[in-house]
């Protein structure tokens, strides 16, 4: 799986518009054969601050999903919108997605 972090810092008058603006972008890239998942969650820290991550099956998956049109038209609208260049992890990881985490569980009440 190939596995992609991304921080965006986005121009505050663009805060409340965001997931507006990205939702074409998110939908598209959701509906990829080879996406795993693709998720935006906002910084707890900074209002500002957008967190993405990212799944995808393959290699040749990502590569993909780095050439298509709704990519690209993403990236062309997104410019204008943050505030500086964003912050990437991108790496292997074993596995196809989300496992269960072992050290915590729901507690019976």
């Amino acid at each position: 799986m190939i596995l992609i972090v991304v921080k965006m810092t986005v121009r505050p008058e663009y805060t409340d518009k965001w997931l507006d603006l990205v939702e074409d972008f998110t939908q598209a890239t959701r509906d990829e054969p080879g996406n795993l998942f693709f998720e935006w969650s906002r910084s707890v820290d900074n209002p500002n601050q957008f967190v993405l991550v990212e799944g995808f099956a393959s290699r040749e998956a990502g590569d993909a999903h780095v050439n298509s049109t709704h990519f690209k038209t993403a990236m062309d609208e997104m410019a204008e919108a943050i505030a500086t260049t964003p912050q990437i992890i991108s790496t292997e990881a074993p596995g196809n997605g989300w496992s269960a985490m072992a050290e915590l569980t729901p507690r019976n009440v």
